[in-house]
């Protein structure tokens, strides 16, 4: 496994030296900033990792702990121009979110297009309930957003709105397009979902996403997501990528239009 000072190189470009691509070319080192590029329109994307056996996490419940260095390097890359990562108010109270500051080597590059020098961290949640103290809250160089719904308690979203925007976006439930809309009001369509696995359900049924970016593990837990009945929709994504490292393979779908 590369090391994680192999990931970087001057300019910000991550390069992966032992990374095959084995879809489209083979490549004796992979740029990462390319090979997860953004289109200029606005786009939806999922990242997400996943063992063998469609486990989402370890035994410690966190997604980091079936992750390596290159996966983390890949959503480095995913993140470095999105306006927003999406994720669910669990997945930041269980993967305990760093606070989402500007990378220095990419501020330029993001202001000049038009971009803030930091993404937003957007939180979906039913309470707006949460540690405050958290540095995802307390740290992050633009203020986080709290997607919230109209039966959540006035005061719990009062208490937020001192450390985050906060924007009622449904009734009983945060729908996948009443929370796109209100990212796109705010300028915000580079949208990375990042989870839990309800979220990404939701995101898939609603057939909201353009692309899913999926880190395959060379992992088994045996601690498989459940399913609800009649939950299950079909809709076709075609490989855009395929890149493999240390067994872990990388792979890019893009939605079928």
């Amino acid at each position: 496994m590369p090391s994680a000072g192999r990931l970087r190189r001057p300019g910000g470009a991550a390069r992966v030296p032992g990374m095959r691509r084995l879809l489209p070319a083979d490549a004796d080192a992979v740029d990462l900033a390319d090979a997860y590029d953004w289109p200029a329109t606005p786009w939806v994307r999922a990242s997400m990792v996943m063992g063998l056996d469609g486990s989402i996490a370890g035994p410690d419940g966190r997604s980091g702990s079936i992750s390596s260095a290159t996966d983390r390097a890949v959503l480095a890359a995913i993140r470095r121009n999105a306006d927003a990562y999406l994720v669910g108010a669990q997945t930041v109270r269980v993967e305990h979110y760093s606070a989402v500051r500007a990378q220095p080597e990419a501020v330029e590059q993001r202001l000049a297009s038009g971009q803030a020098a930091a993404p937003t961290l957007a939180v979906v949640s039913a309470t707006c309930r949460f540690d405050w103290d958290d540095v995802a809250f307390t740290g992050s160089e633009i203020r986080p957003l709290i997607l919230t719904v109209e039966r959540s308690d006035p005061a719990a979203r009062r208490t937020a709105a001192r450390w985050c925007d906060v924007a009622v976006v449904g009734a009983e439930r945060v729908e996948p397009g009443a929370a796109l809309t209100a990212l796109a009001e705010r300028g915000l369509t580079r949208v990375t979902c990042e989870g839990g696995a309800s979220l990404l359900a939701d995101m898939i049924r609603s057939d909201a996403l353009d692309e899913i970016d999926l880190t395959l593990a060379p992992l088994v837990t045996g601690a498989q997501p459940p399913a609800g009945p009649g939950s299950a929709v079909l809709h076709r994504m075609d490989m855009h990528q395929l890149l493999e490292d240390d067994g872990f393979l990388f792979a890019r779908y893009l939605r079928r239009r």
